[in-house]
């Protein structure tokens, strides 16, 4: 392993701290080694920024690097630090802030993990690599989807709330006795009707969650994608959604899926978004508030390519009585 600027004062090794970009970075290596495009994806931010910052931690004593055939890998090791430095490290590894930002560093780099997990795994088994594409062409690309999908009882009625272009209503259809798609957008329901095609279990309806179009008691499971951010009343919201649901035949579920707790407030101005995502807390109190068992709440591995905010699913059955 080389290190580079051992003989740079303290003053060279304090400066390198003050960017918080670089104390993100220092908590990431700090346990995992991870190379310059690997740093990049958990970061969402380009090579050459990346590599920058890097070098300027390297040669300020902070990071060790070591070659693994072509690629160069960086990490954090404590022990290796000489005492100033590590004293220095100790103190400002727990004042580093923790929050939405580093949560969501945290679930790219799931992310990047799982994808060298599965280049490990394809370059030691050739053929384990070649299975997806052998599946996808004899199978096609959905199989999976679909397959998990049959676990819904195929007599219940589905609403796709919020359904945009109809994916989820287009999945749902071969798998569930009915799916009723709602959107208040025309546009998004003619681009879903389009996408659907001819399906007499799938029917489209103009509408929104705050006002939805059903009648009381009236399906066994609603899903809201990427829906609820954009609701001034989540909870009320909520309520209207759970007066739709019957539970007579084991349904009575909703789930939602959303955005995580984010500070990305320019998506308020481009997006018209009501929200900047949402806190756990929140969500709990968004499904109980609205007459539902506490749900199960799971934060969505981060895609390494993604480049919104992390995502949970919240999935919860309406109380009997």
């Amino acid at each position: 392993m080389a290190r580079h600027g051992t003989k740079n004062p303290l003053t060279d090794r304090l400066g390198a701290l003050s960017d918080p970009l670089r104390l993100r970075m220092l908590r990431i290596l700090a346990s995992h080694e991870l190379s310059v495009g690997e740093i990049a994806k958990v970061f969402q931010l380009p090579q050459s920024t990346m590599s920058r910052n890097l070098t300027t931690l390297a040669r300020t004593g902070w990071l060790v690097k070591r070659q693994q055939g072509t690629t160069t890998l960086y990490s954090l090791i404590e022990d290796d630090l000489d005492e100033d430095a590590r004293r220095v490290w100790c103190v400002v590894r727990e004042q580093i802030p923790t929050g939405p930002e580093t949560d969501e560093d945290d679930q790219r780099l799931e992310g990047v993990l799982a994808e060298r997990k599965t280049d490990s795994l394809s370059f030691f088994g050739r053929v384990g690599g070649a299975w997806d594409a052998i599946r996808a062409e004899l199978f096609g690309e959905r199989l999976t989807a679909l397959g998990l999908l049959s676990l819904l009882d195929p007599a219940w009625t589905v609403a796709d709330i919020g359904c945009g272009t109809g994916n989820v209503s287009e999945l749902l259809a071969g798998c569930v006795g009915e799916v009723i798609a709602i959107d208040q957008s025309g546009a998004m329901l003619d681009a879903a009707r389009l996408r659907v095609g001819e399906n007499p279990r799938v029917s489209f309806v103009k509408g929104s969650l705050e006002a939805l179009p059903l009648e009381d008691a009236s399906v066994d499971a609603a899903c809201c994608m990427l829906v609820m951010h954009h609701i001034d009343e989540p909870t009320p919201a909520m309520g209207e959604l759970a007066r739709t649901l019957r539970t007579d035949r084991g349904g009575g579920v909703a789930l939602l899926v959303d955005m995580v707790r984010h500070e990305r407030h320019e998506y308020r101005r481009e997006m018209g978004h009501r929200h900047l995502g949402f806190a756990d807390e929140e969500i709990r109190d968004m499904f109980t508030g609205a007459g539902f068992e506490p749900p199960r709440i799971r934060h969505l591995p981060g895609e390494p390519d993604a480049k919104g905010p992390g995502l949970f699913a919240a999935a919860a059955r309406l109380k009997s009585g």
